[in-house]
């Protein structure tokens, strides 16, 4: 028996989403790095057929049947290779832009939200102060990435910014299909299994076809990186992220993720030294009054 819907999000979904943010702000820094020692498909797809064990083990510990006939799987199907094709797109753009380019194109997934899911889901209409708090939020991106764009975009290809933004486009018709669907009823760790499994399946049989080297011999750093990805990127998040999704308006969920290129930006800022610029410090401003006005209640 699932819980009863939210139509707002309430201390605990905000301060979930705080965390899953400033996690996948520092991950998408962590997947840069480790790209010099491990290929980009063979790496995403490692991280989903690990986090998927520890997702089967975990439910088997806690006597949840994962496996049941309820309805989901065309729709599962659909999400796990939306997925599937999000991550590669991701992994692969690493490798041609940077870190902040890539996600903020990434993160235009809130808007393929919120403009496709009210064709589906009447309640999950924003009103126009709503469209207006996400107006706000991603200006405050754009602000915060305003050095990068000038600094390295010359460097930053197009073969990189269009999978980015096909990635945000990936990203925003994976969570229609899990709130316009059979998916919107079903369990978290259910919905999660769809997308490991199917993207588990997927990326290591793309990452032989695109001629990727596996390689084993990881440094303390390169496997210090997996284990993250895996155990809180791809498992603990992620299952999290459903959780909400389940529970609380995806489209006002989704305005949190445009705080994760700003943490992107920091975690850069302190692991490479970079300076924290007045403009990351009025981005920060926008972001937060974007998300108060996209999750201001109806009076």
């Amino acid at each position: 028996m699932t819980a009863p819907r939210k139509d707002h999000l309430d201390a605990t979904a905000v301060a979930v989403l705080l965390a899953c943010s400033l996690f996948w702000g520092f991950q998408q820094v962590l997947v840069k790095a480790t790209l010099s020692e491990l290929p980009p498909v063979f790496q995403a797809g490692l991280r989903l057929v690990g986090a998927a064990v520890l997702l089967l083990l975990w439910a088997r510990a806690r006597g949840w049947a994962l496996w049941t006939a309820d309805g989901t799987a065309a729709a599962g199907l659909l999400a796990g290779a939306l997925f599937a094709a999000e991550f590669a797109c991701i992994y692969l753009g690493l490798q041609y832009t940077t870190a902040s380019r890539l996600t903020v194109f990434l993160y235009t997934s809130p808007f393929w939200v919120a403009a496709l899911l009210p064709l589906w889901v009447r309640g999950e209409r924003l009103r126009t102060p709503q469209w207006l708090g996400m107006a706000l939020a991603f200006a405050g991106v754009l602000l915060a990435l305003r050095e990068g764009f000038a600094g390295q975009g010359a460097a930053a290809t197009w073969r990189g910014d269009l999978l980015a933004l096909a990635a945000g486009l990936l990203w925003g018709l994976t969570t229609v299909t899990i709130r316009a669907t059979r998916l919107a009823q079903a369990s978290a760790p259910r919905v999660l299994l769809w997308q490991l499994g199917v993207g588990g399946l997927a990326l290591p049989l793309l990452s032989l076809a695109l001629g990727e080297r596996w390689s084993w011999a990881w440094s303390p750093f390169a496997a210090t990186s997996m284990a993250l990805q895996t155990v809180v990127g791809a498992f603990a998040s992620y299952l999290a992220w459903m959780w909400l999704l389940t529970r609380y308006p995806a489209t006002k969920m989704s305005v949190f993720v445009f705080l994760t290129p700003v943490f992107a930006l920091l975690t850069g800022a302190l692991w490479l030294q970079e300076p924290v610029t007045p403009s990351l410090l009025a981005a920060l401003v926008l972001v937060a009054a974007g998300i108060v006005a996209v999750n201001r209640r109806r009076v």
